[in-house]
Formats: C-alpha cells, structure tokens, sequence
C-alpha cells in the first residue's frame, strides 16, 4: 500500500477499490495557456546569469516541502532565485542551464508532473493531487513559463549521468540533487552570490509588484487602525489576525513574520510573538508587509498611539525619528553611496540623543563610537524585493559598498528604542519604540516614495487615525 500510515484506520486496499479509483476520470489538460506575462523578463535574467557563468552548468533548485509534524507540513515558500529565474512558484522544480559548446546556455525546468491515474499514488501518496491539489502539467508548464518542462523524477540520474560538465548548485535547497553533482562549495557560494546580486535592480514588472505588494500593505495598516478597539478589549494577536486576512484577500500571505508590538514590546527588534495586551495611553509598533501572489513583499513600520493622541514624551521621540527618516530619505538618490541613508539618519539621532544628554558629545564623536547604536539598535534600512531582506547573499561591494541605481528598492527604517529597564534614561522615556519605515523606489532624479499612502507625522498620524478609528 502507497506510503501506508502508522496506526492509519486502513491497513489494506482491496483490487476492486483499487481498479474502481484508477477509472472514470475526464481529461482535464488546459491547452494553449497564455505566457505569463513575467515569462519575458524572466528570460533575460536567464541571459544575465548564463553571461556570468559560460561552460559551466547551472543547478538552481526550487526546494522541497518541510514537515512540521508527522505527515504535516509547513506551507511551501519557494528559492527566491528559482523564482527570480523562472518565475515559476512550484515545489520540488529545479532550473538547469547546461551550456552550449558554441557558447551560452540551454535552459529547461525539472517539474513534478500531474499524477497519472495508473497507479494508487494518485489518491495515497502523502502529496497527492487528491490531496493537495491539482498540479500543472509538463505541457501546461511549458506554454506558461516558455521554457522546456522535464520530469523531476529523472532529475538526479540526468545530472549524475553527466558528471565531467562543470556544475554548480544553490546549496541548501535540495539535498537530493544536491547529492547528484560533485561541485565545490566556494563556487557554489559564487552562484548564490550572482543570483542575489541580479536583484539589485529591479524590472518594470517587479516594480509593478513591489507596487501591489505596498498598496495592499497601505489597506492592511488602515483595516488595523479600524479594528484598534478591538485589540485593546483583546490582545496585539487582533492586530496581527487583521492584517494577516488583508494580506491573504490580497495576496500570497504575510512576507515575514509581522510585528505587533504594543507597549514595552515595541522596544524589541523582532517581536513576532504578538501576546500582549494593547493599552490606551501605549504606542502600537507595527511593522508588516503583504506578499504578492507572484511572492514579492513590501515592508512598513508605523507607530501609533493607542488612542490616538501621543503623548508630549511620545511625540517627542517620534519627532526626532521622523526627522531622521526625513534625513534619509532625502539620500536616496542615483550615484549615492548605499550607506549614505543610513548614515543621515543615524547621524541626526545621535544628534537628539546628545542633546537630550542621554549620550556623551560632541555628536560627531558619538557617531563615529557608534554610541547612538544603544537606543537606534539596527541599520536604517535593507533592500526589499522578493525577500524581506532581498539580495542578502549579494556581494559586498555591490551592495552595502555599493551605489544606488534607479530601480533599486530599500527601506528607510529609523528608530529609537528605550528599554523598560534602561536606568540611563528618565523613567517617563523607558518602554517607549517608534520606528518609522518607508519603502523607497530609486528613480532616474530622485526616489518615489511608494508607501506615501500611509501618514507619516505626527499630526498626520493623529488626523488619519481620528478619521478612521472614529
């Protein structure tokens, strides 16, 4: 019996159950299914990779399902850089580009098929269509991604068949194929590396993603100001349950864990346990994204008070992140150095924070210590894209070294954080988080703030949250 259960009710299956499930099924191919319409640009970021690697063959796996428990498994979230490459989102897939001896590269997806109806894995199997839904075909794959479609099945012995073509693999992903090539792992690391680094800059039809995935996030912040009474007669998990339901309306689902942190949370970096109770007189950190269907994710911060109104502590501190954000933005430009946002913005809060005397001056000398890291905690910004933190793996000096371009996407992200127990600050300052995070489109003059749609001052904050919260 296919993938029998332990302590399953059904120990056998009987030849008349098994011949009654193999018969009577339609035909349900889709035939001629249009290209889909990120097919195009998918085939010259194909291009810009097989320019990077001429010879060589390239392996770049889509992953496999993860248990969570026995036969459960977490949801599947695809390699960013096979979807980047294909823009296909399947599970167990892999992209190969096998060069060419004239020069350039072939390339064909490896794609788990539909189940045949000739065989009981169609209706057992743990991951069976009957089970978890209908796959696309090979030939459905084809017309979609314009790219020649193989059974995955025979990935492993065609790679290991052809063990003296040079090969590299995006470790990590798939330990099957994986297995199936010998390769070595600083050149592997090259071919992770140049995959994150094609990110950098995004195409038009990643910044018409990047847009959806933003607006959606604009609506969810707003259903959240909406629904502020409720989390106070409940917990932060109602905020983070609002906003999770815009994002799967909208889209695939959240892009990361989303931050609800309300009170004392809103001074931890990365609160996702989202527990605890929302207070008047608090402030709300938020910090979510939405994920686009085609799983491209926005990432916005802001900061609200419970009911509505900051208090003068509060407002004093959102002012001064305000500010430095306004610092930053204002950096984003084409031909500044990446690193220049960070350091505007980080500059100024040290700034406040010497002025303030909670950090010994002058300024510029508390900067260059880096003092102004015990209240700012992290960097004032990342790039954004398919990942939360996109282009991770990307070179260094194309990256945090590098420059900006048009066509990049970051956030700007500043923040001020002070601990309950922090006795170097006035007791009425401890507990207090703002954080203030944009997601900026570095254009041909400037930079498009694409979250502009959210309020981001202080009494525009209070006005929106008057006018939505009532």
């Amino acid at each position: 019996m296919a993938n029998a259960r332990k302590n399953g009710l059904y120990s056998e299956i009987s030849g008349e159950l098994s011949a009654l499930m193999r018969t009577g099924w339609a035909d349900t191919e889709r035939r001629g299914l249009p290209l889909d319409e990120q097919a195009p640009y998918a085939a010259l970021r194909r291009a810009a990779l097989s320019a990077r690697f001429p010879g060589e063959r390239l392996v770049v796996p889509s992953g496999n399902l993860k248990t969570r428990s026995n036969d459960d498994t977490y949801p599947f979230r695809p390699y960013s850089g096979y979807v980047h490459m294909t823009g296909d989102r399947a599970r167990d897939g892999a992209l190969v580009l096998e060069p060419r001896p004239d020069g350039g590269h072939d390339a064909h997806c490896y794609l788990l098929p539909r189940d045949g109806r000739d065989t009981d894995e169609f209706w057992l199997g743990y991951t069976a269509e009957l089970w978890m839904g209908r796959r696309r075909s090979l030939a459905e794959s084809e017309d979609v991604l314009g790219l020649p479609c193989r059974d995955v099945r025979t990935a492993v012995g065609d790679l290991a068949a052809a063990p003296d073509v040079p090969t590299r693999i995006v470790r990590g992903v798939d330990p099957a194929l994986e297995a199936a090539v010998t390769t070595d792992a600083g050149r592997d690391a090259e071919l992770e590396e140049v995959l994150s680094g094609l990110r950098l800059v995004k195409d038009v039809w990643e910044i018409g993603e990047m847009r959806k995935a933003v607006d959606s996030t604009v609506r969810g912040f707003t259903d959240c100001v909406g629904e502020l009474s409720r989390a106070v007669a409940s917990s932060e998990r109602w905020i983070e349950g609002t906003f999770f339901r815009r994002a799967r309306l909208e889209g695939n689902s959240v892009g990361y864990g989303s931050i609800c942190a309300a009170g004392d949370h809103a001074t931890i970096m990365h609160w996702t346990d989202n527990d605890g109770p929302v207070r008047p007189g608090d402030l709300l950190l938020l910090d979510a994204g939405v994920e686009t269907h085609t799983l491209y994710t926005a990432d916005v911060t802001r900061t609200l008070p419970v009911t509505g109104t900051f208090t003068p502590v509060q407002r004093t501190v959102y002012d001064a992140v305000y500010e430095a954000q306004e610092a930053g933005i204002a950096a984003v430009k084409p031909g500044a150095a990446y690193r220049d946002f960070h350091v505007a913005a980080q500059r100024y809060l040290a700034e406040k924070l010497v002025e303030w005397g909670f950090i010994e001056g002058p300024a510029d000398r508390a900067y260059e210590l880096g003092l102004q890291r015990r209240f700012t905690m992290a960097g004032t910004g990342h790039m954004l894209g398919l990942d939360v933190h996109d282009c991770a793996q990307a070179r260094t000096e194309d990256y945090v070294e590098g420059v900006l371009e048009p066509g990049m996407v970051l956030t700007v992200e500043p923040g001020l954080y002070f601990q309950p127990d922090d006795l170097t600050v006035p007791q009425e300052w401890r507990g207090i988080g703002v954080r203030i995070e944009d997601d900026l489109l570095v254009t041909a003059d400037g930079n498009e703030n694409l979250s502009a749609g959210l309020p981001r001052s202080a009494d525009e904050v209070e006005a929106w949250m008057a006018r939505v919260a009532g």
